[in-house]
Order: C-alpha cells, then structure tokens, then sequence
C-alpha cells in the first residue's frame, strides 16, 4: 500500500520539482505572437525549458546514485503513477476552467477545450502553455530513463531498438526544448485555449502514452533487429523531424523577418496589400507540410523496437494522425476566414494539404 501511495504522488512531487525549476532557474524573456486578450500587447515568456530538463535528469541520476530513489522507479510504479497524473491532469483542467466566465458554448465544451486563451501567472513568469509542455516533455523524459533502467536492471542489456527508440524520443524532447521560442508561433498559442485538452493532455496523456512502444515492448527478447534496418528507421526519423523543424523554423524566421532568406531558401509569397503568405521552400510542399513530420517521426519511433506485430506501438504515429488531419481542417477553415481571398489564391498555388502530391 505504502508503494502504491508513493507512486501516485510521484508526478506531483516531480510536477512542483519542475514548476520550482522553471521559476527560479535563469531564462530567457521572449516577445511571442499572440497578444494579451485585454490590452493587446504581445506577451513575453520565460524560456528555460532545457536548462529545467538538463537540471531534472541531473536530480533524478543523483537520487538513484544515492539510493535515495532507484533508477526505475517510475516503471515499477508506472500505473500507479500514471493514475496520480491522471488525477492531477482532471484538477488542474477544472481549476483553470470553472472559476473563468464562459465562452458562450456549453460547459462540456469549455471544460475540454478551456475558456482562457493564454493565462499567465506570477507576473507572467509562467505561461500555462509553456509550463503545461515543460512539464509534460520533462515527466516523459524521466519515464523513457526509468524504463531502459528498469530493462538494463531486469536482462543485464538493452536491445539497439529500443535504444534508438529512446534516443530519438529524447531528441524530440530536446530539440523541442531548445526551440521554445519557435513554437510561440505555432497553432496551439494562437488558436487554442486552455482546458482538458491541452491540461489534461500535457499533464497525464503525453508523458506516459508517447512512449507506449517502449512500454509495450520493454520486457520482450531483444529481436535483433538488422543494422540497416535501424538505420533506414532512423533516417525515417530525420526526415521526419527536417519537415517539421524545417517548416516551423522558416515559418517563425518569416514571421519575425519577412526578408531573410533561410536555408538559402529567399522567401516568396503572395498578399493582399495587407496580409501575405509564404508560398515556397517547406511551405510551398504542402500546407501543413510539419505535421506530414511529425507522423513520419512517430512511425520511425514505434518501428525501431523491432516489433511491428504489436498492435500497441502503432498507437503513438495513429494518434498525431488523428490529432493532426483534423487539426488541419480546423486551421484550413480558420485561416480561409481570417485571409479570404487571399487564402483561395494561395492554395491555387499551394495544392496539397499534408502530403505532397497525394493528399
């Protein structure tokens, strides 16, 4: 019982670890994209996202040097962790929904798609959004560690796949980290509010589900995966992540310099005499050429562990399918509203809405 109480409240020792770290540690002050729903200014974050994973790894290693925690901890009391996220993600969900004036929709919508558009607290020192990834991209971190413990501890080695699994899951960590202020331009910040969705999801959904190939396959017999193949899934992978980097890095070198040529890629676009879009490099591929990214990275990951007959490690690249095509639609709508005219002429010349020359 004493096990299963402490793994519970595992996340939120380590949710409040990262919220000190976040707020006391150093950082960097950024202007973002979206502006203040009251007074119109752009809102400024505090980035410190890697200088938080870097110090929470660190932590966590001394802890397990030390005896204080064992190194897979989080694996052997992963349900009950994952039930202790569960919980939280639902209190924090009410707790920034409830209290707020509705949005004029019925209550089951607000509380899943929230009614605050960008809530900032402690004199904007943390963004519900920044902190909500931060905290979400650091849990997943720790149970990746735990897991790979728990598999070295339990056979005395750990399969080259699920090595590479793991690497690439926290190389999607650290490059989305250490891109903070990249992602200030993205869909979430200035489309979405805060609710069960975006709480819920970052708090208990992607900490633990990202990495359910590895969960589903930890304890299997290493299937002595072909050297090449690993390679072809991690070039997979790289594809994957040059899309959806590629495209967010010259979406947001667009938006702050309109001019400046990116990868020697000297922008094109089209306007209104108002608005003006980019209609070439990634974003001349498709419309939402990073998110054909982010599904292919997701394939790449759930293919390394070498076991494609396990319907559980699919779940990880279905889940951006499902997230992603409707978000799609969603912004494709947003955006037709928001450009008019413009918007028809530029998927004249922008065809393809995902993936090029097919969909």
């Amino acid at each position: 019982m004493k096990t299963q109480i402490l793994g519970f409240f595992t996340p939120w020792i380590i949710y409040a670890l990262i919220t000190l770290l976040h707020y006391f540690l150093p950082g960097k002050w950024v202007t973002g994209y979206v502006r203040h729903s009251t007074t119109g200014k752009l809102l400024s974050y505090k980035l410190n996202g890697r200088l938080v994973l870097l110090s929470t790894v660190i932590l966590w290693l001394a802890a397990g040097h030390f005896e204080l925690v064992a190194y897979d901890w989080l694996y052997e009391v992963r349900w009950f962790s994952l039930a202790g996220a569960v919980f939280f993600g639902l209190v924090f969900s009410l707790s920034i929904v409830l209290p707020y004036a509705s949005t004029g929709k019925s209550l089951v919508s607000d509380i899943f798609l929230g009614r605050l558009e960008n809530p900032q607290f402690k004199n904007g020192r943390i963004d519900a959004k920044m902190w909500l990834y931060l905290i979400g991209a650091v849990m997943l971190e720790l149970n990746i560690l735990s897991f790979i413990a728990h598999r070295y501890s339990e056979f005395g080695s750990v399969p080259a796949g699920l090595i590479l699994s793991a690497a690439m899951l926290t190389y999607f960590i650290v490059d989305y980290l250490s891109f903070e202020k990249v992602h200030l331009y993205t869909y979430d910040f200035f489309a979405e509010r805060v609710g069960f969705k975006l709480g819920w999801g970052c708090l208990a959904f992607y900490p633990y589900f990202y990495l359910i190939a590895i969960w589903a396959t930890v304890n299997l017999p290493d299937p002595n995966t072909p050297l090449w193949l690993l390679v072809c899934y991690a070039l997979l992978f790289l594809l994957g992540w040059s899309l959806a980097r590629g495209a967010n890095m010259q979406k947001y070198v667009f938006k702050t310099a309109p001019e400046k040529v990116f990868l020697g890629i000297k922008p094109k676009m089209i306007s209104d005499g108002n608005k003006t879009l980019l209609v070439n490099g990634f974003w001349g591929l498709s419309r939402h050429i990073n998110y054909l990214g982010e599904i292919l990275m997701g394939t790449a990951i759930a293919l390394s562990v070498g076991y494609p007959e396990v319907i559980w490690v699919w779940l990880y690249p279905i889940y951006y399918v499902a997230l992603l095509l409707p978000r799609q639609i969603d912004d494709d709508k947003r955006c037709a509203e928001k450009y008019g005219e413009l918007w028809q002429a530029y998927t004249q010349k922008v065809k393809y809405r995902v993936i090029p020359f097919l969909y």
